[in-house]
């Protein structure tokens, strides 16, 4: 017997749009660096703006992940183990 796939979708439209918001921000960073580098940019100023980024997507990505472990922690028709386990592994993956 296979075991049920745990997902998950982010019904917080407020917390959706945040993300997104962010997402798209970095997105126009991602931009930026490129032209950066194009432009014969410092290394020093790339980096910082790649970090910048990097953290962008991380803040992103933990937003998601916290986020949705409330909705599955509030819903008791979810199995909270299963999911809970689930996104710690996600939270892991970021580390």
């Amino acid at each position: 017997m296979q075991a049920k796939e745990v997902t998950h979708i982010l019904q917080d439209e407020q917390q959706v749009e945040a993300i997104s918001k962010r997402l798209r921000r970095a997105h126009g960073q991602l931009g930026a660096i490129v032209r950066m580098l194009e432009e014969g940019r410092s290394c020093e100023d790339v980096v910082m703006q790649m970090a910048a980024v990097g953290k962008a997507l991380n803040t992103a990505a933990f937003t998601l992940i916290s986020a949705s472990l409330t909705e599955c922690i509030a819903d008791p028709a979810i199995d909270s183990e299963a999911t809970t386990q689930k996104l710690q592994k996600l939270f892991l993956s970021l580390a």
